[in-house]
C-alpha cells in the first residue's frame, strides 16, 4: 500500500500546528498494509515519533469494554437487556430527580441511552477500584428516562466493566489482559504501563496562547498517577496502547470476532441500538455497543463506507472499522486541547488519504 499520501496528512498537520507527531496504520483483516510515523515523540528532547510509542487512548478503551460484555452474554452470564440492579444490586436504589425508582439495562449504559450522572474527577479521585464508584452513581439522579435520549456517559461504561468483574470473578485488568489482549498478542496494551513502557509513552501537548506547544499531562486518565496502579481501571478510557496493538484487536473484529467472540456477537455489537435518537460527535452516526457507527457518510467520514464502526479518544486517538472494504484505520496522536477530537482535520485528512490508497490499489 503506497504510503506518500498518508505521509504527506500528517506531515500537513504537523506543519499547519495541529499536532506534534502522529502514527498512522492502516490494516486489513490478514496483516497491517502500512505504519506511517511523522514528528516527535517528544518536542522538547527532539524525540522523532517512532512506531512502538505508546498513546493514551483514553476512550478507544470502550470498544473493547464492549466486546468483554458480548463474551459475557455468549457464555449465558449475562443478557444486554439484563437490569443493572440485576448484577449491581445497589442500584436498586437508582432514583431520577422527582425520588422515583429508575432501571437502567446493559444495553442502555453501552448505547449511552442511560441517563445516568457522571462523576467529576475530584469524586473519583480517591476511587482504587471500580467498585468504588457504585455508590457515588447510584447517589445522583438520572437525567432523563432511560432509552429516551443519547447522551455520552462514562459512568455507564465503568459499569459495565464493573458487571464483567462479577460474573467473571476477575478484576477488569485482569479479564481483558486474559480474555482479550494476551490471545491476540497486544503485549503494550495496558491500564498501568510498566518501567519499560513508560519511556515509550508519547508526550501529549496543548496549543500556547500566541502559537507554540505546551506540554500538558494524562491526568484525566491517571490523576497524577501514571506510574503507579494507584487509580481504579477506567473501562470507559483508561487504556494505554500502541498502534500496532490496536491494529490487532481491529483485526480480530474484521474477521468477524476470530479469536474473541462469534460473528454475531459482532454483528450486535456494531449495529445501531440508539434508532433514530441523534448522537455525537459528528453528524450521521448512531451508537452500537461501545462503540460509534457511521450509519450516513459525510464531512469527517465521508471516506467510509455506512456501517463502519468504531471510536475517538480524548486526545485525538482513532480507531475505525470499514467492514466493506474490509480496512480499519488506526491514528495514534496526543493533543490535549482539541475541541472536538472525533472532528479533527488530522483525522480527516488520513482517513481520506489511507482510503484513497486502499481504492487505487484494489482497483
Amino acid at each position: 500500500m503506497r504510503c506518500s499520501e498518508i505521509r504527506a496528512a500528517l506531515d500537513g498537520a504537523i506543519a499547519e500546528g495541529e499536532i506534534v507527531g502522529a502514527v498512522a496504520v492502516v490494516t486489513d483483516a490478514q496483516e497491517t498494509l502500512s505504519t506511517v510515523t511523522a514528528g516527535y515523540e517528544n518536542l522538547e528532547r527532539e524525540l522523532p515519533m517512532k512506531k512502538d510509542a505508546l498513546f493514551c487512548i483514553a476512550s478507544m478503551t470502550k470498544p473493547i469494554t464492549g466486546i468483554a460484555a458480548m463474551m459475557m452474554v455468549e457464555e449465558g452470564n449475562l443478557s444486554l437487556d439484563d437490569s443493572l440492579a440485576k448484577h449491581l444490586p445497589e442500584f436498586l436504589e437508582l432514583k431520577d430527580s422527582s425520588g422515583v425508582a429508575v432501571t437502567v439495562t446493559l444495553r442502555q449504559c453501552l448505547s449511552h441511552t442511560s441517563g445516568m450522572s457522571d462523576l467529576s474527577l475530584e469524586e473519583e479521585d480517591d476511587c482504587m477500584r471500580l467498585s468504588e464508584l457504585v455508590p457515588l452513581i447510584v447517589s445522583k439522579p438520572v437525567n432523563f428516562p432511560p432509552g429516551t435520549e443519547w447522551r455520552y456517559c462514562q459512568t455507564s461504561i465503568n459499569m459495565v466493566g464493573r458487571v464483567v468483574e462479577v460474573l467473571s470473578g476477575m478484576d477488569f485488568p485482569t479479564f481483558v489482559s486474559t480474555r482479550i489482549f494476551d490471545p491476540l498478542g497486544m503485549k503494550d496494551t495496558t491500564f498501568y504501563p510498566d518501567a519499560s513502557q513508560i519511556p515509550r509513552i508519547a508526550s501529549i501537548y496543548g496549543r500556547m496562547e500566541g502559537g507554540g506547544w505546551e506540554r500538558t499531562s494524562h491526568d484525566w486518565v491517571t490523576h497524577g498517577r501514571l506510574e503507579t496502579s494507584e487509580r481504579y481501571p477506567k473501562a470507559n478510557g483508561g487504556l494505554f496502547s500502541t498502534a500496532e496493538d490496536y491494529a490487532r484487536f481491529c483485526r480480530s473484529l474484521l474477521k468477524q470476532g476470530s479469536g474473541l467472540v462469534s460473528p454475531e456477537s459482532v454483528r450486535e455489537f456494531s449495529s445501531v441500538q440508539t434508532g433514530e435518537l441523534e448522537t455525537g460527535f459528528t453528524p450521521g452516526n448512531g451508537w452500537g455497543l461501545g462503540c460509534a457507527i457511521t450509519k450516513q457518510p459525510q464531512g469527517v467520514t465521508a471516506p467510509f463506507s455506512p456501517g463502519t464502526f468504531g471510536h475517538g479518544g480524548l486526545y485525538g486517538t482513532q480507531g475505525w472499522i470499514d467492514p466493506i472494504e474490509r480496512r480499519a484505520y488506526i491514528l495514534m496522536v496526543q493533543r490535549s486541547d482539541f475541541e472536538n477530537a472525533d472532528g479533527s482535520k488530522v483525522r480527516e485528512e488520513f482517513q481520506r488519504a489511507a482510503a484513497k490508497s486502499g481504492r487505487e490499489q484494489r482497483d
